[in-house]
């Protein structure tokens, strides 16, 4: 089994949807595909059923990492969050020491990690870095131009 994977409740829910749509359309569709190439002739020589027996490989493998992810899957509720430090699904506002501009970030699982809705992953490498800190403090995070120093604004939910 892999690591842990935090994630909410409604990102749980699209992933056991997406994996029984595999399941029950992608995979019966697959089959016939494989079938129906298998039906024109040679299968030495029959470029298409190599393509359908490769996509059906393709699928299988998506699917048993989606299983995966699912039974790591651990569910998180802003119900119980402490915002004294970052943790997950916590809002930080951040500033660069350097270059004084201030942002704002929701710290959520892999799974759920939108940068251009302002929300990072806790094993990104900000979010590793901000991660237990609480307001005041500075992080420090390796990116790799050099390390960058935060500091902690202010943390909510």
């Amino acid at each position: 089994m892999s690591e842990v994977m935090y994630v909410t409740r409604e990102t749980l829910e699209k992933m056991r949807e997406e994996l029984h749509r595999m399941k029950t359309v992608d995979r019966p569709a697959a089959s016939r595909a494989i079938a129906e190439a298998r039906e024109k002739g040679d299968l030495r020589e029959n470029a298409e059923y190599d393509a359908a027996k490769e996509h059906q490989g393709i699928l299988e493998a998506k699917m048993a990492l989606l299983e995966s992810h699912i039974a790591a899957a651990r569910i998180v509720s802003a119900d119980n969050v402490d915002t004294s430090k970052v943790s997950i699904l916590t809002k930080v506002t951040i500033t660069n020491v350097a270059t004084k501009k201030t942002v704002t970030y929701q710290l959520v699982g892999e799974k759920e990690a939108d940068l251009k809705a302002g929300k990072i992953s806790i094993s990104s490498p900000i979010g590793k870095g901000l991660m237990g800190k609480a307001v005041g403090d500075v992080a420090e995070v390796q990116a790799p131009t050099g390390v960058i120093k935060f500091k902690i604004e202010e943390i909510t939910i």
